[in-house]
């Protein structure tokens, strides 16, 4: 009994010494990123970054649409588009070399 007793003294005294050490170091850590993300330079970097995603992102969204369009026409082979099964409900799959 008294090895239980100093086993869970053991365990409590390492949880309590580990989650302080383990916090500090979650402080420091936490600051070093904080000061990182309001450096101006990164501040300056992150509206560039934003302000490109919000010009060229509805643009890329487009081109995506076209490419899958074009995919999706040469998979079902001329069916009736959008996801639609030609040929009587038959789906043609392409060969390799026929798609391009």
């Amino acid at each position: 009994m008294r090895g239980r007793i100093l086993l869970v003294i053991g365990f409590g005294a390492g949880y309590v010494l580990g989650a302080k050490a383990g916090r500090q170091r979650y402080e420091q850590i936490a600051s070093a990123a904080d000061k990182v993300w309001n450096n101006p330079t990164v501040k300056k970097q992150r509206h560039e970054v934003q302000h490109m995603v919000e010009t060229q992102a509805p643009k890329l969204v487009e081109q995506a649409k076209g490419v899958a369009g074009d995919a999706m026409s040469k998979v079902t082979k001329g069916g009736k588009g959008k996801g639609g099964r030609g040929n009587g409900g038959t789906t043609e799959i392409a060969r390799p070399e026929d798609v391009s």
